[in-house]
């Protein structure tokens, strides 16, 4: 079967010779129609259309639809808070407001076609407006966690040469305090109920904006989205996607590994700055026709996660491994979810003996996923396949996954290596458009044929994948390699172990070794330490590896504002780089 994606298909559904006869049908059957389209793009040979936008080609789709009756006007839009707050909106009441927000954007804020804004909200309904009022005008729209610092907020503003900053009165003293250094920056709008001096505010605005809006015409190929990535190296490295890559490119996962339908309610726990939220709470469920539940959460809670699970009809959920993690802890059985059907997790490896926990009190299995910032989903586990424990699942369409070396040669099955996306004879138009103003690292990702992930991984005979760790994770103690990630499923199962990371820490003799950080559960916290570690090492060792293993027992670990942990930070702890 031919692997590369054709596009035809696309242009009868999202341009305007759709034929109306698709609408008359319910939305179910639209959904397949658009996805099969996809389908059939990815296994032809036909290139791109010229032009796409999400907003008109896809959000507005749904809107008509609503407007014409064919389609109920149920929530496209869900938000709650603690406080009791809600906010709703459906397809058309999104499209009105998000013409509003983008005349804000042209007029006051002065913005035009391809300028730059950082977007620095926490999980509030105006960072879904600003999304896709950047979309209608053709402003590529750079996301950042609230957790950033002045130096950080410095450092995006300077690299992208942003000419808008949006955010919040909590950062606003931040990008002050910077503002007279940025020699790029024009415009600063505050999310905000009162007015600061120098800044416009963005709800006063949006009350006294014009609801007519023409969308812009943009290029399949042109730029709609930047992401500052961290590597193991030097600055935060920016993402460039183009309109077509995540607007198009995330319908399949939408479908299949999501199982999403426009009855859904999908309910995805990211942080706005972190990829995952546009994945999974904007371009996934809208292609879908699903309605996207957001609840305002700060902080990750537990009891706030399952009482919302129990209390609302969402059908499906998104959250981090290390989440699952923390609520099966917590305990589920008490807890009765009457509408969940679908839970899907990805960003870092899911233990094994969590997946199966949620199972036995849930009764519904954990269906996990791959990808990248650079990517849409590489790997996933759908509806229908068998799932194994620990696996990544298969290659996710259009992409041609495979595990090669370091010269970019296939690996026989079974065998370790870099985890690699095939990008000739035709580069996936779903994959990045390139590191922005940094050609070198861009070239670095290209090895023969392929595009490296830098994660190492392991394809079985049934063409399923392994996660081993990242490239710099690997530890190679005394000519043995190890990944962080088979040591912390080891330790997750014994009931000591309420979590565990895994990092190298130098050894003269042996270079360097395993050290696993744990944070105990609470019924062990009072036993004897020298005892336990002795008793965790023979697990370890019962189950998986035959060397010792340093151990540390911590509070909590390191962990990012999406809940990922950063195994990076104990590293350089442990090597005198922090």
């Amino acid at each position: 079967m031919k692997t590369l994606f054709k596009l035809r298909i696309l242009q009868s559904v999202w341009t305007p010779q759709l034929p109306s006869r698709l609408f008359h049908k319910d939305n179910r059957r639209l959904v397949s129609q658009i996805v099969s389209h996809y389908e059939s793009i990815n296994r032809c040979e036909q290139e791109l259309p010229e032009h796409f936008n999400f907003a008109s080609d896809v959000l507005d789709k749904w809107s008509q639809l609503e407007k014409d009756g064919k389609r109920p006007a149920t929530a496209a839009f869900w938000w709650i808070n603690d406080k009791g707050d809600e906010v709703k909106w459906s397809f058309e009441e999104l499209g009105f407001l998000s013409r509003k927000a983008a005349n804000v954007l042209s007029n006051p804020c002065e913005l035009q076609r391809g300028d730059r804004v950082i977007v620095i909200l926490p999980r509030i309904p105006e960072w879904w407006l600003l999304n896709v009022a950047c979309m209608r005008t053709g402003i590529v729209f750079i996301p950042g966690t609230s957790q950033l610092t002045a130096k950080d907020i410095f450092y995006r503003l300077q690299a992208s040469k942003a000419k808008c900053i949006i955010t919040n009165d909590t950062l606003a003293p931040a990008v002050d305090s910077v503002i007279p250094d940025c020699q790029f920056l024009k415009t600063k709008l505050i999310v905000s109920e009162g007015s600061k001096h120098g800044w416009l505010n963005f709800q006063e605005l949006l009350k006294v904006a014009p609801a007519d809006h023409n969308c812009v015409k943009t290029k399949s190929r042109d730029p709609m989205l930047i992401y500052f990535t961290s590597g193991s190296t030097g600055p935060p490295k920016m993402v460039e996607h183009s309109h077509s890559s995540y607007g198009i490119g995330f319908t399949v996962s939408g479908r299949y590994w999501l199982n999403l339908t426009p009855s859904d309610i999908f309910w995805n726990t990211s942080d706005t700055g972190w990829v995952k939220s546009v994945w999974s709470s904007v371009f996934s469920p809208w292609s879908s026709g699903s309605c996207v539940f957001i609840h305002s959460m700060p902080r990750f809670e537990p009891t706030t996660i399952v009482n919302t699970l129990s209390r609302y009809p969402i059908t499906t959920f998104c959250t981090a491994p290390t989440a699952y993690c923390m609520l099966v802890q917590h305990g589920l059985t008490r807890y009765k979810f009457m509408s969940l059907r679908h839970c899907v997790t990805g960003g870092e490896p899911l233990n094994p003996e969590v997946m199966n926990q949620w199972k036995t009190q849930t009764g519904l299995d954990i269906y996990e996923a791959y990808g990248q910032t650079e990517t849409v989903t590489i790997c996933a586990n759908v509806k229908g396949m068998k799932i194994k424990p620990g696996s990544m699942g298969k290659a996710s369409p259009p992409y041609d996954v495979q595990v090669v070396d370091d010269q970019g040669d296939i690996l026989p099955r079974g065998e370790e290596g870099n985890i690699a996306i095939r990008i000739k004879p035709t580069r996936p138009f779903c994959l990045f458009s390139q590191y922005l103003d940094n050609p070198e690292k861009t070239a670095s990702t290209e090895h023969g044929n392929f595009y490296i992930t830098g994660d190492r991984g392991i394809m079985d005979e049934e063409g399923y994948f392994w996660f081993v760790g990242r490239s710099d994770d690997i530890i190679n103690s005394s000519g043995y390699r190890i990944g962080p990630f088979e040591v912390e499923s080891a330790l997750i199962q014994h009931p000591a172990v309420a979590e565990s990371a895994v990092a190298s820490s130098p050894d003269p003799i042996r270079g360097e070794v395993v050290k696993a950080f744990v944070v105990l559960n609470p019924g062990f916290l009072s036993h004897d330490p020298e005892k336990l570690a002795l008793e965790l090492q023979e697990h370890v060792k019962r189950l998986l590896l035959p060397t010792n293993i340093q151990k540390e027992f911590v509070q909590e670990l390191p962990k990012t504002v999406a809940g990922k942990i950063q195994r990076k930070v104990l590293r350089n702890k442990e090597w005198g780089r922090a």
